[in-house]
């Protein structure tokens, strides 16, 4: 029987006190035995997540402030990091030609700029650890294909996309793997405000979207994410670099609706 060990690895999550996905992303890699340094700028959660598990260091943390990522990493410069996940992000339900300057700035910084800033810091950390590090980033199938108001959105995961294939051909040489991670729609209660951006009833909307907008016909649960993190981060997967791999039901394998005739 193949299991997944993280047991001597240390793994840095970005967003880590989040609901769904963040949520997943915790089980998982826990249960995989890996010892997590969770970051986030929600210092309530991170306090309830410390007191609810012996195997977590939390840290807060706002991703888009460059100086905070650069104290994170001095304060943490003796630690060995061995993985890390990028899974700091916000969305953005608005036209692109609609969206005003600092909205569009705001995105970025979080979903791509504080990508790219932790990549390069953890990095130089396994550099200076002499460690073969591993990176997953949450990226999305808004990169594969998207839908009305997620312009801006869909952008910035496809620039995720493009960063880990080319970190993953510059870190290579260095024994770093880079990878990304493609999350369909993942059911969390909060998702309800944000599509009624869009729809006016948020509940049939997710319902509709398993039963007609999926290859396999039930919820993609925030585990299911982990599961596939947690793999990468291994050892099983020493020979996977610089792809992305859509967490999705098949959803970007349609090219209509199952409803279609």
């Amino acid at each position: 029987m193949l299991n997944i060990d993280l047991s001597t690895k240390n793994v840095l999550v970005t967003g880590g006190a989040g609901n769904g996905v963040a949520a997943g992303l915790v089980d998982a890699l826990l249960q995989a035995g890996a010892h997590l340094i969770l970051l986030d700028k929600r210092s309530e959660k991170l306090k309830f997540l410390t007191e609810s598990q012996e195997s977590l260091t939390t840290y807060s943390c706002d991703v888009s402030d460059e100086n905070a990522v650069t104290t994170f990493f001095e304060e943490f410069q003796d630690y060995p990091l061995h993985g890390l996940v990028n899974n700091a992000g916000v969305g953005l339900s608005k036209p692109a030609h609609l969206v005003e300057e600092s909205e569009f700035s705001n995105l970025y910084r979080v979903n791509v700029q504080a990508a790219w800033q932790f990549s390069k810091c953890f990095a130089q950390n396994c550099m200076k650890h002499d460690v073969q590090g591993s990176i997953v980033n949450i990226s999305s199938v808004h990169a594969h294909s998207t839908q009305n108001k997620h312009a801006i959105y869909s952008s910035s995961k496809n620039a995720i996309i493009g960063l880990t294939k080319g970190m993953a051909v510059e870190l290579g040489p260095l024994g770093i793997r880079v990878n990304a991670v493609g999350p369909g729609y993942v059911h969390a209660e909060q998702n309800y405000d944000l599509i009624r951006t869009w729809n006016d009833d948020p509940e049939r909307w997710v319902k509709d979207l398993v039963q007609n907008y999926q290859v396999l016909e039930y919820e993609i649960k925030p585990r299911d994410i982990g599961n596939a993190v947690a793999f990468l981060l291994s050892d099983l997967a020493q020979c996977i670099t610089g792809q992305n791999i859509y967490i999705d039901n098949g959803t970007t394998s349609l090219i209509f609706g199952r409803d279609f005739v």
